[in-house]
């Protein structure tokens, strides 16, 4: 009897058991429903719908009160460029693509995307700012991944002592904080290119220059110097385009050419190929390839930017360095007005010079103002500024003095507009 009544009494157990699980499971469905509708947006894409999942917000709105933060080079002001040429830049992966590590063994870079690499070679011969013929072309993580890769496959494994890493300043800010990140034996950080006292080093050249714009050449002559060239910055939009470089080691990124920096890709144009490999080694040890996803994505954009340009039924405005050419020098017009007005600053001159893709004499329009105070009761320009809720990044990040700042110039309209007011203001 005892037993019959246990018995049952564990089944009636297992019965509350099972409805129990039951409807926690029919909530846990709910729950995944609900969040998966707050979460995703329908989209119509040729007549077949697909989910968008909701992206972040990124930054915050900018009002005329708000701090603005103008140190980083965010460039967020081709959003509205984007927005406006619809869906021919939009892609669509299946959850069954894109699965492999690998993307084409027949080529030198096994995770170079072939849609990606044609599109970038393409559009380096539209704007005709980089030779592609006889060159490997390797994609990153952005830039810095593949200025890493370079360091390390020029770094000579047979020498004991670290090789000096040198650039003429001003330099950009993070070339010396990422080549003495990780303390490496092969290389380290050697200062200004300009009084670096020795032969054997690598020079990184950075056209336009990050921070001030100009036009650079290496300055070590010596023949066992090798150099790196940072293009990020030498597209249509920020400077005349004079020749189509052909240096050894050439680096582009998507941020600044598209403007897409959170896609983070960059490519590498080099022209030996055991560089390459060598390079491809650091980036296989490192991240083990790189995204096919962004790649994807990257290859729609930069399609889309040379079909502006190639096909006659997209119109003037789908044409993206235009676009971007007008607002760099709209702004650069307003800034300069707004410095005069003040009379306390100053900024480089301006640098005409032929644009071999706009056939025409244009002025170089860099991504980034040299803000420097003239006079002398202010000698943390950066700090100054903080006061009068304006973030830039101050001089001696760059190996110089503290009466100068970099300020981006391709943020917001917001953001911009912002700054342009509040630095009338200052006398």
């Amino acid at each position: 009897m005892a037993g019959r009544e246990s018995g049952a009494a564990v089944v009636r157990c297992a019965g509350r058991i099972g409805v129990v699980a039951s409807v926690a499971m029919n909530l846990a469905w709910l729950a995944m429903y609900i969040r998966r509708r707050y979460f995703t947006a329908r989209r119509s894409d040729g007549g077949a719908e697909a989910d968008v999942v909701e992206a972040g917000k990124g930054k915050p709105p900018v009002t005329p009160d708000s701090v603005v933060n103008l140190d980083h080079g965010d460039p967020t002001m081709y959003e509205e460029f984007w927005r406006a040429t619809g869906d021919c830049a939009t892609i669509v992966i299946p959850g069954w693509q894109t699965m492999s590590y690998f993307s084409d063994l027949s080529g030198v870079c096994w995770f170079v995307e072939p849609g990606f690499e044609h599109q970038v070679r393409r559009l380096h011969r539209l704007v005709g700012n980089a030779m592609v013929d006889g060159y490997h072309l390797l994609v990153g993580t952005g830039s810095t991944q593949l200025f890493q890769a370079a360091l390390y496959a020029l770094s000579p494994a047979e020498d004991g002592s670290p090789i000096n890493v040198v650039s003429p300043a001003p330099y950009y800010s993070s070339y010396p904080s990422v080549t003495n990140f990780l303390n490496s034996a092969l290389y380290r950080w050697g200062g200004d290119a300009n009084t670096f006292d020795g032969d054997t080093c690598i020079e990184l050249v950075c056209s336009p220059n990050n921070p001030d714009g100009g036009i650079r050449k290496a300055v070590i002559k010596s023949k066992s110097s090798k150099a790196i060239h940072d293009f990020a910055y030498y597209w249509p939009q920020y400077t005349p385009i004079t020749e189509a470089a052909s240096h050894d080691i050439m680096l582009f990124t998507v941020s600044k050419c598209t403007g897409h920096a959170g896609t983070r890709l960059g490519w590498a144009l080099v022209k030996d190929k055991e560089v390459a490999q060598k390079m491809i080694k650091f980036i296989e040890l490192n991240t083990i390839g790189v995204s096919k996803d962004s790649q994807l994505r990257a290859a729609k954009i930069i399609k889309a930017v040379c079909d502006g340009y190639e096909l006659s039924s997209y119109g003037d405005a789908s044409r993206l360095f235009h676009f971007a050419r007008h607002k760099m020098a709209a702004r650069w017009n307003r800034l300069r007005l707004a410095v005069e007005a003040s009379g306390i600053f100053t900024l480089p001159d301006e640098l005409p010079g032929h644009c071999s893709f706009s056939n025409d004499t244009i002025i170089s329009n860099p991504p980034f103002a040299w803000l420097r105070y003239k006079k002398d009761d202010v000698e943390d320009l950066e700090g100054f500024l903080r006061e009068q809720k304006i973030i830039t990044r101050g001089g001696t990040r760059f190996g110089v003095d503290g009466k100068v700042v970099r300020v981006s110039m391709v943020d917001t309209d917001e953001a911009f507009d912002v700054f342009v007011n509040r630095l009338v203001s200052l006398k």
